[in-house]
């Protein structure tokens, strides 16, 4: 691994919490990031409806232009979504695959057509949409899956700018009026069978992590979340992967936890240099790691089965055979979807599919495994908890609500006339819900 280092800046020590890292004033209250508040699929507090439909509870909704798969993030009274929308400017076809090609055997999504690549602000008070600004006019690059999208990174803002990666379209920040104030590029990024792109970019005080894992050289980016200046650009050897980092602070320093098929990589925030790094998930990893009390929770679902809950004191170096593995499991693990870790509970889909598993967190305990949700197909978002309670959204619109605890409860399925793959995001009473076409405000106010 080659690094290169151009500027060091000093960490905080660690924060009251025992594995988190400090957020700032606000987060609780809001939605700034991809999973939440404290980026474990959380809502700190809140209570929205148990029960909706098309005339029940939705306060409002509304179309939005496009196609984006991005769950929304929150800011005060501000949604910020992110959208591809197809413009009628047409370009000249590159030359077609060759029978037997890969990407044929995939169905990819691909287009002829320029599009927009756009930040959308929207009032959520009433659904309005206070601006859209287009931060780039391109052809999409390569093709997508055909149950993804090229606007599948979500967003993140420190409530004074948002940060809109798109990928190998670019990585912006904009301030809260819709300005661009400034953009990074990075090239293009070849993702394996065009499975398209969908790592969100996080942020840690005032740095912006950015994880660029594809089958071309695959990098991890530090940058300046002011300038987009490079603070640390680390080279990986790794292939094809999609999770979001995950940022702990534990004994005194910070890492940036990576999980990615050929290894999974805890690197020191100041410096770059690797910890600890274990093998041990399947091909194509998705989920998004979480923590808590010391112990950091890694799964991957495709062609396999692997969840590895990892002692972050015991973590040093290579962990082949290491006592760092508190307990290991390895069946119904999920492809797509990213964990629930709440109440000392681990809560995970089975692949992509309405088979829900809940786990003791501490010792890796089956509360119960792979129990159906009837009706529910292709979930592709990553549930949601609140209060006493999960949320879990289906491809098809139909959406489960399931009581937290030891034993499997189904409180209600309800009904949306729309498809979605984003996750549901929850402020206080409120739920919203993003559609292929509509963003919903589900609400009993």
């Amino acid at each position: 691994m080659r690094k290169i280092l151009i500027l060091t800046i000093p960490l905080a020590f660690l924060s009251n919490f025992v594995f988190a890292q400090e957020y700032p004033a606000g987060y609780e209250n809001n939605w700034p990031q991809w999973r939440g508040p404290h980026a474990n699929g959380v809502v700190p507090k809140g209570d929205p409806p148990v029960e909706w439909s098309e005339s029940k509870n939705v306060k409002w909704k509304v179309e939005i232009p496009g196609k984006g798969h991005a769950t929304p993030i929150i800011w005060e009274d501000q949604i910020i979504l992110v959208s591809a929308v197809q413009t009628k400017q047409k370009v000249e076809p590159e030359e077609p695959a060759e029978e037997g090609d890969q990407h044929q055997w995939m169905s990819p999504t691909s287009t002829d057509y320029i599009h927009e690549f756009v930040v959308i602000s929207v009032d959520r008070k009433n659904g309005n949409i206070q601006w859209q600004t287009t931060v780039r006019e391109a052809l999409p690059h390569s093709s997508t899956h055909q149950f993804g999208s090229w606007a599948s990174n979500s967003p993140v803002t420190d409530g004074e700018h948002i940060y809109a990666y798109f990928g190998s379209q670019g990585l912006y920040c904009l301030d809260r009026e819709g300005k661009v104030l400034w953009e990074r590029d990075f090239g293009l990024m070849e993702k394996a069978l065009s499975f398209g792109e969908g790592s969100s970019p996080v942020l840690y005080k005032d740095k912006l992590i950015v994880l660029r894992d594809h089958n071309g050289q695959s990098d991890l980016y530090i940058l300046n979340k002011n300038t987009g200046e490079d603070i640390l650009k680390i080279e990986r050897n790794e292939r094809t992967s999609w999770p979001t980092p995950y940022i702990v602070e534990h004994q005194g320093g910070t890492q940036i936890i990576t999980s990615a098929t050929n290894k999974i990589r805890s690197y020191d925030m100041s410096n770059g240099e690797v910890l600890w790094e274990c093998s041990g998930m399947t091909r194509n990893v998705i989920p998004m790691p979480v923590g808590a009390n010391g112990m950091v929770y890694l799964m991957s679902g495709f062609r396999g089965s692997s969840l590895l809950a990892i002692d972050l004191s015991k973590a040093k170096g290579e962990l082949t055979d290491s006592l760092a593995f508190a307990w290991t499991y390895n069946q119904n693990t999920p492809y797509t979807p990213s964990p629930v870790l709440m109440n000392g509970k681990l809560y995970f889909l089975k692949v992509n599919n309405g088979y829900l598993s809940c786990l003791d967190a501490k010792t890796g305990k089956v509360y119960y495994s792979a129990q159906q949700i009837e009706g529910i197909k292709n979930i592709f978002a990553s549930p949601v908890g609140v209060k006493d309670r999960l949320y879990i959204s289906g491809a098809n619109g139909i959406f489960a609500v399931v009581k937290q605890g030891d034993s499997f409860e189904l409180l209600s399925k309800n009904i949306l006339e729309d498809s979605f793959h984003a996750s549901p995001v929850v402020i206080g009473n409120n739920l919203y819900l993003r559609g292929f076409k509509y963003l919903y405000c589900i609400s009993e106010e």
